[in-house]
């Protein structure tokens, strides 16, 4: 995870009908424990300073714009300074202290949702968050440049605001996944700051402003991020004294930092030798499925992946249970490849269509010669005069994934395609050559907000990168197939609980046809810390990272 975030696909399942009397969180089953991995009665302590370790960081702290694609400044600053409307953790949805009570909805004859704000809910500089500032970040998501994802504000017909703590939204249609939206990843953004203002110079590089419990105190790129607390903070104002964020984009060396006490946490991705944390004194290490999972992504604009045939050999031709098996299962011993674009985690909704694609040289041998392909002599596919040779990208100074790459490489020679692996920075990878298609394939992982079916910003033609939508389109893998915008377009419309599921498992049978990608592993959510420093609660949040949680910690 930490890598290319999923927005617009991650909401909860709950048909909109249901919530129309009391918009109540679900009542689904909890598809993530949400556990805390330390007791919370210990007395809080006030003052001090904690380090932790950080694999990535964004390439800009425009949380809307496309240079924002990481994860990671989520993690480290946006979900800990920009205010939002709903939390998702635990398997379901809760309003944040932004809000003073749950959101009225009405469904006739529009969708309608009526915010009421936390009337003591105050920007740093004392001005009240208000209904204005919903309308502004409405406003420059939807008519901006550049933007992320605009997925579900596009569907919004108006924001209205009858007086500072009231915001009313209203739908151009039914879309089941509001409660993403005035929050979610992006946050709220203060209209009286950034009005009339280039949003993304101001932000870019960061900023100073805080709407939550911290507040920015620098950000030196390729070194560290610190916040200190946001003392207007409304509800519980942090303990701590700051929290600095170093980053330690090795995976080896941010293990030793931990063992060693130059950082007290990590959440770390899963990597080799990792389970050897857990029988170091005095550091707890937690592991749960997430709704996180990592693919193989094909760019099916370029050469060699522009024909279905291929990107099915190409599935036909990786052994994925013995790559998640070799690399995983010593530090979740249960794991076991996906096979769909979602994980176990996402409960009933889980389906897995791409159980067919097990190593299979005859089958890839019938599909390339179909396609017109042939072996030449060095026992690689070619096809008018080109081989069937194709890089991977992927993040840079992450030892699993360069093995889950190397694994790859020697499996998919024997089936006749020339493989080669880039590492690169991650802010170069989902900064800027992902969203502008300069890729064959990529390693990476979606970080979906929730279990919500809705994958539209995916695979729908329509959130290709383009001059029509400002170049503001997740669908990187540049796939274009009508059925998947169909079955898709209607998940984001469809109300229905069980229609929306149906749906659901329609669009990944059909992403099995046409295979733009193929989903690998269920990612860990893994905190690793230091339990003889850090008091409090400790808690998994797959969505926002375990810092959402970090103004009620203290040092012991």
């Amino acid at each position: 995870m930490r890598h290319s975030r999923t927005r617009g696909a991650g909401l909860a399942l709950i048909a909109l009908a249901l919530l129309a009397s009391a918009c109540s969180t679900s009542d689904k089953k909890d598809v993530t424990t949400g556990a805390s991995t330390t007791p919370s009665t210990e007395t809080a302590k006030k003052g001090g300073d904690l380090v932790f370790g950080a694999e990535q960081e964004p390439d800009c702290m425009d949380w809307i714009g496309s240079c924002a694609g990481s994860s990671w400044g989520i993690y480290t600053v946006g979900a800990l300074t920009m205010p939002r409307s709903f939390d998702f953790n635990e398997g379901k949805y809760s309003i944040t202290p932004l809000l003073a009570e749950l959101p009225k909805l009405e469904t006739t004859p529009k969708q309608k949702i009526t915010y009421k704000i936390n009337p003591k809910a105050v920007w740093n500089d004392g001005t009240v968050i208000s209904s204005s500032d919903y309308q502004y970040t409405w406003n420059q998501i939807v008519t901006g440049k550049d933007i992320y994802d605009k997925t579900g504000y596009e569907k919004v017909e108006s924001v209205e605001t009858p007086d500072p703590t009231t915001a009313v939204v209203t739908y151009k249609e039914p879309y089941p996944g509001w409660r993403d939206l005035f929050g979610g990843y992006y946050g709220i953004f203060p209209k009286h700051l950034l009005d009339g203002k280039d949003r993304n110079a101001e932000m870019k590089d960061g900023y100073k402003f805080s709407g939550g419990p911290w507040i920015l105190d620098h950000w030196t790129k390729g070194t560290e991020t610190k916040l200190v607390p946001n003392p207007k903070y409304w509800d519980k104002v942090p303990n701590l004294d700051s929290i600095t964020f170093k980053l330690t984009e090795d995976t080896a060396a941010a293990q030793q930092a931990l063992k060693s006490g130059q950082v007290s946490m990590l959440y770390p991705q899963a990597q080799p030798g990792q389970e050897q944390l857990k029988e170091i004194p005095g550091i707890k290490f937690d592991s749960i499925t997430s709704l996180s999972y990592e693919a193989v992504w094909m760019n099916t604009s370029k050469e060699p992946f522009t024909t279905v045939p291929v990107r099915q050999a190409l599935a036909y031709s990786i052994d994925r249970d013995a790559i998640v098996k070799q690399l995983f299962a010593p530090i979740q011993a249960d794991i076991k490849p996906i096979n769909s674009f979602a994980t176990p985690a996402f409960g009933d909704l889980y389906f897995e269509p791409f159980s067919k694609y097990k190593p299979d040289t005859a089958k890839v041998d019938e599909l390339m010669k179909g396609d017109g392909w042939a072996k030449g002599a060095d026992g690689i596919w070619a096809k008018a005069g080109k081989k069937a040779s194709f890089e991977v990208k992927t993040t840079q100074n992450n030892k699993r994934r360069l093995q889950t790459l190397e694994i790859m490489q020697s499996q998919v020679k024997a089936a006749g395609f020339e493989m080669t692996i880039n590492p690169l920075k991650s802010s170069v990878l989902f900064g800027q050559d992902g969203p502008k298609g300069d890729f064959q394939a990529a390693l990476y992982a979606q970080v979906p907000a929730s279990n919500d079916p809705g994958q539209c910003s995916l695979w729908c033609s329509k959130n290709i990168p383009s001059p029509a939508n400002e170049n503001s389109g997740t669908n990187w893998y540049r796939i274009s197939d009508p059925q998947l915008d169909e079955i898709f377009t209607k998940v984001d419309v469809e109300v229905d609980d069980s229609a929306r599921a149906k749906l659901s498992k329609e669009g990944q049978t059909r992403l099995s046809e046409v295979v733009p990608a193929i989903p690998v592993d269920p990612f860990p959510d893994i905190i690793a810390y230091s339990s003889d420093i850090i008091g409090g609660a400790v808690k998994h949040n797959p969505s926002f990272g375990p810092w959402v949680f970090a103004n009620t910690w203290f040092k012991k």
